[in-house]
C-alpha cells in the first residue's frame, strides 16, 4: 500500500461515525469468540472440547490482526507472525488464495508454535475480492513422533516431534480435501480424533467468515475497512498512553531454564529499554539453541512479550495490530528464543514461553515494582500418556495449573493455569470415560505458596493411575529445582515434583522424562506454588490464621 493510500484510509477512519466504528470492531471481537464456541462444540478430543486448547482471531486482507477471542496467550501472540510467515511462503511459490478454500499448517517455523498446534486459515471473499481472514489454532493431542502426545522430552530435532505439515489445502471449493485429512490421520495414533478436530476448526472459521460477511453486508466494505483502521489506531494510541504512565528506564534481567538433567543451566537474558511511549526488548546474551525440545520459535517469544505488555498496561485495550506498534524486539537468530530450523521446539511453546513471560515481567518489575506480582509457578506441567486399550490406540494430553504469584494488593490464586496458558483442566469424568485412567487424587499442594503480605497461590497435586494394560508416559515441566521468586520481600514458592507409585513404592521422577507404565501404576504430579509479595510480617493476622487453619502455611 502506498503512503498516500494509507493517509487516505486514516482520514476516512477519523471521519467515520465513532459509534458505527465501535459496533463494527466489537462485532469482529464477538465473531472471534463465536468461532471458539463452534470449535468447542464440534471437537472430538477432550483436549479441545473440555480444556478449550484452541484460539481464534480475525485478520484484515493485509494480514493484520483486527480482533481476537480471550483464548490462549501463547497461541494468540504467535498467530499474527504465523499468518504473515505462511502468506509469505505461499507468495514465494506464486500460490494465490481462492474462494471456498481453507489451508492448514503446523510447521512451527511457519505457524509459530509447535507441531501439535494446527493452524487453519480461511480467506474471506466478498464480491470476488479478498477482504479478511478467519484463523484458528488448536492443540491436537497426537501428531505422531517418538511418543504419544508428540512432545518427547529427549527430542534433539524437530523430526522426532511428529508430522510436519507445510501449508496444505484442507478445503477446496468448500469441499474437504480428503488427501490432506489422510495425511493427518496416517501420522497420528488417534486418527478419528484428528478428523473430528480438523472439521471442528473448519466449522470455526466458517462461523467467523459468516459474521464478517454479515458485518460487511450491513455497513459496506468501505465502512468495514475504515472501522478497522480506526480500531487499530485507537489501540495504538491507548497503548502508548498506558506506556507513558510507566517509569522510563533501561534494565537488564536474567532467568534460567532447567536442562534435561534438571540443572539450571540455560540462561535467558533481556535488556528492556522503556522511553516514553516506546519499549525495546533485546535478548542478546540468551543461550544458544539446545539439542532438546526447549527452543522457542520467534512467534512464541513474541507471544510472551505481547501477553506481558497487555498485563502491565490496560487489559481493556482491544488487542489488535495497533498494540504492537510501540514495540521493538531483537532476538538473535540461533538462540533459544529464535532457533534455526530444525531445532526441536515442542517444549519451547509450553515451558520456555512461561519463562519468557517471567523474564519480561521481571524487567517491568524493575521499573514499576508496585504493580508487578511475584512469580507464578512457571510451568505448564505437561502430562502425555498413550498406549493401546482393547486393540484401540489412545493418547492423552493435558497441562496442569500451578500457584499464581502474590499480587501487590491481593493473594495469588490457587491452582490456576497462569500466564501463557489459559486452558482448563480435563474433567475427571471425561478422563475416566475416554481413557484407561483413574484420577486418585486432585487437591491443592499444602504449604506450596510463598509467604508474604500477599501470599503466593498454592500448586496442585493430581495423580493419574493406569487402570489396565501398559502405557508410555512423558512429563515435561519446569520449576523443580529453581523456585518461583517472591517480590518486595516475599518468600519464594515451593518447587514442583513428580512421583511414580508402583507396588506402594514411591520413586521420584525427573521434571522431563519418558517411562513405561504398567497397570496399577500411579504418577503424581505436584506443581509449584507462586512467590509471595511483600514481607510476611506485614500480613494481616486474621489472614495468617486462616492460612494456618486451611493448611496453606
Amino acid at each position: 500500500m502506498k503512503a498516500g493510500d494509507q493517509i487516505d484510509r486514516r482520514r476516512e477512519a477519523r471521519s467515520l461515525n465513532p459509534i458505527t466504528a465501535a459496533i463494527v470492531a466489537s462485532s469482529l471481537t464477538y465473531a472471534s469468540e463465536e468461532m471458539g464456541i463452534a470449535i468447542r462444540n464440534a471437537a472430538y478430543s477432550p483436549n479441545i472440547k473440555e480444556r478449550l486448547d484452541h484460539s481464534c482471531a480475525i485478520f484484515d486482507r493485509r494480514g493484520r490482526l483486527v480482533a481476537q477471542a480471550e483464548h490462549i496467550p501463547v497461541h494468540l501472540g504467535s498467530l499474527p507472525w504465523g499468518l504473515r510467515a505462511t502468506l509469505a511462503w505461499l507468495a514465494e511459490r506464486s500460490i494465490a488464495f481462492a474462494p471456498g478454500e481453507q489451508w492448514v499448517v503446523n510447521d512451527p517455523y511457519l505457524a509459530g508454535t509447535h507441531l501439535n498446534d494446527v493452524t487453519v486459515i480461511r480467506p474471506i471473499f466478498a464480491a470476488g475480492a479478498l477482504v479478511a481472514y478467519a484463523v484458528n489454532k488448536a492443540h491436537h493431542a497426537d501428531v505422531g513422533g517418538a511418543v504419544p502426545g508428540s512432545m518427547p522430552p529427549d527430542a534433539r530435532e524437530l523430526f522426532a516431534e511428529g508430522f510436519i505439515a507445510p501449508p496444505l489445502r484442507l478445503v477446496a471449493e468448500d469441499v474437504p480435501v480428503e488427501a490432506t485429512f489422510e495425511l493427518f490421520r496416517a501420522n497420528s495414533r488417534t486418527p478419528r480424533a484428528r478428523t473430528g478436530d480438523l472439521r471442528a476448526q473448519i466449522a470455526g472459521n466458517l462461523t467467523g467468515e459468516r459474521r464478517v460477511l454479515e458485518t460487511i453486508a450491513r455497513y459496506g466494505l468501505e465502512t468495514f475497512e475504515a472501522a478497522i483502521e480506526r480500531a487499530l489506531d485507537a489501540s495504538e494510541t491507548r497503548t502508548r498512553a498506558a506506556l507513558r504512565d510507566l517509569p522510563d528506564g533501561d534494565v537488564r534481567v536474567s532467568d534460567v531454564l532447567e536442562d534435561m538433567t534438571g540443572a539450571p543451566s540455560i540462561e535467558l537474558r533481556l535488556r528492556l529499554t522503556k522511553n516514553g511511549d516506546r519499549v525495546r526488548l533485546d535478548y542478546s546474551g540468551t543461550a544458544e539453541a539446545v539439542a532438546a525440545p526447549l527452543n522457542a520459535v520467534y512467534g512464541v517469544t513474541l507471544s510472551g512479550i505481547y501477553y506481558v505488555l497487555r498485563a502491565v498496561t490496560d487489559a481493556t485495550i482491544p488487542m489488535n495490530e495497533g498494540v504492537f506498534r510501540p514495540i521493538d524486539v531483537h532476538v538473535p537468530l540461533g538462540t533459544l528464543l529464535n532457533p534455526r530450523r530444525p531445532a526441536a521446539v515442542s517444549g519451547g511453546n509450553v515451558e520456555t514461553s512461561m519463562r519468557n513471560a517471567d523474564l519480561v515481567l521481571l524487567a517491568f518489575g524493575e521499573l514499576a515494582p508496585e504493580v508487578i506480582p511475584a512469580q507464578s509457578g512457571g510451568s505448564m506441567n505437561n502430562v502425555m500418556m498413550g498406549g493401546i486399550d482393547s486393540g484401540v490406540p489412545w493418547s492423552f494430553y493435558e497441562t496442569n495449573g500451578c500457584g499464581m504469584g502474590g499480587r501487590p494488593h491481593a493473594d495469588g490464586i490457587d491452582g490456576i493455569h497462569a500466564h501463557m496458558t489459559n486452558t482448563l483442566n480435563t474433567p475427571i469424568e471425561a478422563i475416566e470415560r475416554d481413557f484407561p485412567l483413574r484420577i486418585v487424587s486432585y487437591e491443592f499442594a499444602e504449604k506450596s505458596g510463598g509467604a508474604g503480605r500477599c501470599r503466593g497461590g498454592t500448586g496442585l497435586v493430581r495423580s493419574f493411575q493406569l487402570a489396565r494394560g501398559t502405557a508410555t508416559l512423558s512429563l515435561l515441566a519446569e520449576r523443580h529445582r529453581v523456585a518461583p521468586r517472591g517480590a518486595a520481600g516475599g518468600h519464594a514458592g515451593r518447587t514442583g515434583s513428580h512421583t511414580l507409585v508402583r507396588n506402594d513404592v514411591r520413586t521420584a521422577l525427573a521434571a522431563k522424562t519418558t517411562l513405561q507404565l504398567e497397570g496399577g501404576d500411579t504418577v503424581e504430579i505436584c506443581t509449584a506454588g507462586g512467590g509471595g509479595f511483600g514481607s510476611p510480617e506485614e500480613r494481616d493476622p486474621s489472614l495468617a490464621a486462616r492460612d494456618r487453619r486451611d493448611g496453606l502455611t
